[in-house]
């Protein structure tokens, strides 16, 4: 698993394209990490899976039908496709309620808030005992 925070050269119109781009770059990043790893002689049985919270992401990724909307990104659609197609990586929709991450980025109810610290390990300094 990896994981990567990079500032982007361009300024993007939806949060659909802005995933979609660092979708781009991951893919790229799996497909490069696949054949090191093929090179080594470690074999993977299968796609490699890639999750995302954003489900237009996916849906783009898996239709070969563009959209006006989606015109600017269309060089970065035909990678993710194809390392798609080529069973490189598979799409994985996870909700934001278990995206770790996105406890650090976002808001969240206390619930999930409390469930996503479980999950880190975080515990609250602060309770009493």
């Amino acid at each position: 698993m990896t994981w990567r925070s990079k500032k982007q050269d361009v300024v993007s119109h939806s949060s659909t394209e802005a995933e979609y781009r660092v979708m781009a770059h991951m893919s790229c990043e799996m497909a490069r990490s696949k054949k090191l790893l093929m090179e080594l002689g470690f074999r993977q049985p299968g796609p490699m899976p890639m999750y995302c919270d954003n489900q237009s992401d996916i849906y783009i990724a898996q239709n070969s039908v563009f959209y006006e909307r989606t015109k600017h990104i269309e060089i970065d659609c035909h990678f993710v496709r194809n390392t798609w197609i080529k069973k490189v990586v598979t799409f994985q929709f996870t909700p934001f309620s278990k995206q770790l991450a996105d406890l650090l980025t976002k808001a969240a109810s206390p619930q999930v808030f409390s469930n996503l610290c479980n999950k880190l390990g975080m515990l609250d300094l602060y309770a009493p005992a």
